[in-house]
């Protein structure tokens, strides 16, 4: 078996962030898209620093794609000025 690495246990935390904020998505009525979106950007961030060390190549585009996605919901958040969002039906 191997060990795992402060690299993996990194990798471990940022899944859990990308875990939670989907479940906070999930279960809050009226989600503060800077929570979720700032949890989101995190775990991809962290994401990438394992997988920069671990390379897996298709994973690392995605985590790219999930931090460009953050960070255009946090933008939009801080232009029109929500701290929460409305759910669509």
């Amino acid at each position: 078996m191997t060990d795992l690495d402060i690299y993996s246990f990194i990798g471990f935390i940022g899944t859990a962030c990308i875990i939670g904020a989907y479940a906070y998505l999930t279960l809050k009525e009226a989600p503060n898209p800077f929570v979720l979106h700032g949890t989101n950007l995190t775990g991809a961030g962290l994401l990438t620093i394992s997988l920069l060390v671990h390379t897996n190549w298709p994973s690392l585009v995605l985590e790219g794609f999930w931090a460009a996605i953050a960070l255009v919901g946090i933008a939009k958040a801080i232009r029109t000025g929500r701290k929460g969002q409305e759910r669509e039906a």
